[in-house]
């Protein structure tokens, strides 16, 4: 029955070793159209060629400068957007024509979005909004409304006094724990959460976190965490990969990355936090320039132009994404022995 089958959570079918998401590939080009015919003159290259595996149980998080294409790559994965190449798999089936189809992939997947006004439908109360997804999954309408009252619950909300209640009748930290509940709902095993606190002050910033903490473990979730916070996914994540001009620049354990970031640009933003020790103060911005336009990246490495370890090989060359330490993988040619970077030879050395 289909009501049956939203009344408990869905199978692991690979088993721990496999990763519940895996991505190949995942390119969004988007055309730039001009001139008297509209013609196409050129794309924008928002995703160009990422690829990383997400492990069941895990919180991997993604963080870039705005413009790197994070949100593009949360909303390709979602299946929000077509890619231009790539491909997505979950748990083992490939996601779309002749693999998983998009209505058993949004039952497993679910998205928390940063604008949390925007993302409820203002003509429907708290309870409604909830509710809705596992009736159209099949649940029946008692059900559902029941399901909506508990994740109340578990979000912090008293059902008795929220749930008739209409989006702009609430705080933005009550409506960002009201989409938690919804993506809740269908009880999926992975959410996207893009940005899903850097609209809150810190005060309730803190609280969303310590929930979403909370409710991983109490429903055996998977996060992908979107930010432009460093703090944050390092509170946050067990991996975290790093983003830059489209493509990964660096991927790796939490405490390998904020304890020796491999890439330039990750110890650039790194060493950009604010800090409150005077001994760290620092006179000259550790990154400074803007990204380059997407739609006519620098050759070779992209980092190049605004990186101070930057040579002429790194021109030449595009880096490969090679490894730093077990785990721990940057795209840089310093760390590959034999690749004609100065700062190559002395480390292998």
């Amino acid at each position: 029955m289909a009501g049956d089958s939203l009344s408990h959570p869905l199978p692991d079918l690979g088993g721990s070793a496999q990763p519940l998401l895996t991505v190949r590939g995942l390119t969004k080009h988007f055309p730039l159209k001009g001139g008297l015919l509209n013609r196409t003159r050129g794309v924008v290259r928002a995703v160009d060629d990422v690829s990383f595996e997400l492990r069941k149980g895990e919180t991997l998080g993604i963080v870039g400068e705005s413009g790197c294409g994070k949100s593009t790559t949360s909303r390709l994965i979602m299946a929000l957007m077509a890619p231009t190449a790539g491909e997505v798999i979950f748990d083992g089936q490939t996601v779309g024509p002749g693999g998983m189809t998009m209505k058993e992939y949004r039952r497993q997947v679910q998205m928390v979005f940063q604008d949390s006004y925007a993302s409820l439908n203002p003509r429907l109360t708290i309870e409604e909004s909830i509710a809705f997804a596992p009736e159209v999954h099949g649940l029946a309408r008692r059900d559902a409304v029941a399901r909506a009252r508990e994740l109340m619950v578990a979000v912090g909300l008293e059902p008795g006094q929220f749930a008739r209640r209409y989006p702009h009748e609430l705080s933005g930290g009550q409506r960002q724990r009201i989409n938690i509940a919804r993506a809740l709902a269908l009880r999926p095993r992975l959410i996207i959460l893009d940005e899903p606190v850097s609209a809150l002050d810190k005060s309730v910033e803190a609280q969303v976190l310590n929930l979403l903490v909370d409710l991983k473990a109490q429903y055996g979730l998977t996060y992908l965490f979107i930010s432009h916070d460093l703090n944050v996914v390092q509170y946050m994540s067990d991996r975290v990969l790093v983003m830059y001009l489209g493509q990964v620049a660096e991927l790796g354990p939490v405490e390998a990355i904020y304890g020796g970031a491999a890439h330039p640009y990750t110890a650039a933003l790194l060493d950009s936090r604010p800090s409150m020790d005077p001994s760290r103060r620092r006179t000259a911005a550790p990154l400074s320039g803007d990204p380059p336009n997407p739609v006519n990246p620098p050759s070779g490495c992209r980092f190049r132009t605004r990186c101070t370890h930057a040579e002429s090989i790194c021109a030449n060359m595009p880096p490969p994404f090679a490894e730093a330490s077990p785990g721990h993988n940057a795209a840089c040619l310093m760390l590959v022995p034999g690749s004609g970077h100065s700062e190559a030879r002395a480390r292998a050395a």
